[in-house]
């Protein structure tokens, strides 16, 4: 006799199309990319597939490899990858999830790339990092004009072409970020690398870096002491003679999560760097690289959101307890709508944020203003919320995802790497204090975007009404910032909801994220349309 068989057991999610998603796909058209949505579908149908989520999970269980020498004891300074991570690779680029837009002149380029990569991330968050970088690169290196029109159009092409080559010699290329040091952090100024000039237009780096991102890559954007201050510098992996560029990766970082990328410690052994903008703007210039990779962070954190929430639902969905679906009890209900009301927030506000950047690349500097403070404040939020998020979906799945088999483990380490990366919370809500005493204007461009929701709903009213009564009081600012800062941030999301998300989202978030709010999900009040909610996530 058998010792048992299996019942209750819930089965995979797969053969779905990961970009069916009412929220991601609302904002696309509300911004001006609806024209991607055919490009969207076919990418969110192979993220949903059995094939690719199965490459998500291999490529993490087998991680990069430090191959720092030859078998004969010659230095070569590679990372061995699972072949996986370059079929992953292969697909974002050819998607052209990484630089593409900034090749591309249609309105909402920027806004498609921003969706695609909500949605390709939740096949496997790590590789999107080298993604990210490659993408954010291009305004940096547009600080010297005769890089940029060399590189440029290899970084923007639509090819992966791994391995260690003259760059200009490849069909595309891939770019990195060397900045933090382990006496620093993210305070860049006390950087000690130096570079020193070398007479024909380069430079020699010499020093340590403490994180750099995917040390694969064809070239870096690092900062370094010149004589004339802290600057920027591109660092190719190889010389256009063809010789190697001494930069010695000494060992791969053993992270919490984004285990499928790696992170390196590297010197500079007088490694040749070419300058990007002029001595002593090496901060100005390299922002504009942060900028683009913090709105990835927010995208995202909002990408993991959507994961794990619709995860959450297809376990309650299928899954018997106490003599019913777990999706039809109470309680269950709440947690799970609460899941998608704040996994929706995020995403239509992701959105928005990506919808600022293409207007503000097209010339508009109002949504330039809004992009620089709601980029801030929504950094510091949605990435703050995304491991609680995870945690809480991870819950709903009980023992089961507790399990690695689940996917849900992965999840939640991947889940705090977003709102470290690019400045940690301190360094977002600082960030934000910042741009408003700076540009003052930002203020009136985050108003004048949250009030188009005024008369709507009551509650989001009052909430603009003490948002403008805390940011009157100057006294303690830099004490109360994250209160501050998360207080502009619901107010923007709960007036993006307002506007244009579905009623029963909209009253939720403002019934439970306005007025006496502890941040625990599945406390939403009672007469919320919990059942419309979770239809969101089926």
């Amino acid at each position: 006799m058998p010792t048992h068989e299996v019942t209750n057991q819930v089965p995979p999610l797969v053969g779905h199309d990961v970009a069916a998603d009412p929220a991601l796909l609302e904002g696309l058209r509300r911004h001006g990319a609806g024209w991607a949505e055919d490009d969207l579908h076919a990418l969110g149908r192979l993220a949903g597939s059995q094939e690719w989520q199965e490459r998500g999970r291999v490529v993490n269980e087998n991680e990069p490899v430090l191959r720092t020498h030859d078998r004969y004891g010659n230095r070569i300074d590679e990372v061995e990858f699972h072949p996986y991570w370059h079929e992953l690779m292969t697909v974002a680029v050819e998607h052209g999830v990484h630089a593409a837009p900034w090749a591309d002149p249609t309105p909402g380029a920027h806004i498609a790339r921003a969706a695609k990569l909500y949605v390709w991330g939740q096949v496997d968050a790590g590789h999107t990092c080298p993604i990210s970088m490659t993408y954010a690169a291009i305004p940096a290196l547009r600080a010297n004009a005769d890089l940029a029109a060399e590189f440029e159009p290899l970084l923007t092409a639509r090819t992966y072409d791994f391995g260690l080559r003259v760059p200009s010699a490849k069909r595309g290329l891939i770019a990195g970020m060397s900045m933090t040091e382990k006496q620093g952090g993210s305070d860049v100024r006390t950087n000690t690398t130096v570079a020193t000039p070398a007479g024909d237009g380069t430079y020699r780096l010499v020093g340590h870096k403490w994180f750099t991102s995917a040390p694969m890559s064809d070239m870096f954007l690092t900062l370094a002491q010149a004589p004339g201050g802290l600057s920027c510098f591109l660092l190719p992996r190889v010389l256009p003679d063809g010789t190697r560029n001494p930069i010695r990766l000494q060992r791969l970082k053993d992270k919490l999560g984004n285990r499928s990328n790696a992170s390196a410690e590297i010197e500079y052994e007088n490694a040749v760097g070419w300058p990007l903008g002029a001595e002593g703007e090496g901060v100005r210039t390299i922002i504009q690289m942060v900028n683009n990779t913090r709105l990835d962070c927010t995208v995202g954190s909002a990408s993991g959101m959507r994961f794990g929430a619709v995860q959450a639902v297809h376990h309650a969905s299928h899954r018997r307890a106490f003599g019913a679906r777990l999706v039809d009890q109470p309680l269950m209900r709440n947690v799970l709508a609460d899941l998608i009301v704040e996994s929706e927030a995020a995403t239509t506000v992701a959105m928005r944020l990506a919808g600022a950047s293409d207007a503000a690349l097209q010339g508009s500097a109002d949504e330039e203003l809004l992009r620089r403070l709601g980029l801030a404040v929504s950094k510091y939020w949605v990435c703050k919320r995304a491991p609680i998020h995870a945690a809480e979906a991870l819950e709903c799945l009980g023992g089961n995802g507790y399990v690695e088999e689940s996917g849900m483990p992965r999840l939640y380490r991947e889940a705090p790497l977003q709102s470290i990366w690019e400045g940690s919370g301190n360094v977002a809500a600082l960030d934000t204090l910042r741009a408003m005493a700076r540009q003052p204007a930002t203020v009136d461009a985050y108003f004048a975007e949250v009030e188009q929701a005024t008369g709507a709903d009551a509650r989001l009213d009052q909430a603009v009404i003490g948002l403008r009564k805390e940011l009157s009081d100057v006294d303690d600012i830099e004490y109360r910032a994250r209160h501050l800062v998360q207080t502009m941030a619901l107010v923007l999301q709960g007036s993006l909801l307002v506007r244009h998300g579905v009623p029963a989202v909209a009253d939720a978030f403002c019934a439970s994220r306005f007025g006496e709010w502890t941040g625990a999900f599945g406390a939403l009040p009672p007469g919320v349309d919990t059942k419309a909610i979770i239809e969101r996530a089926m």
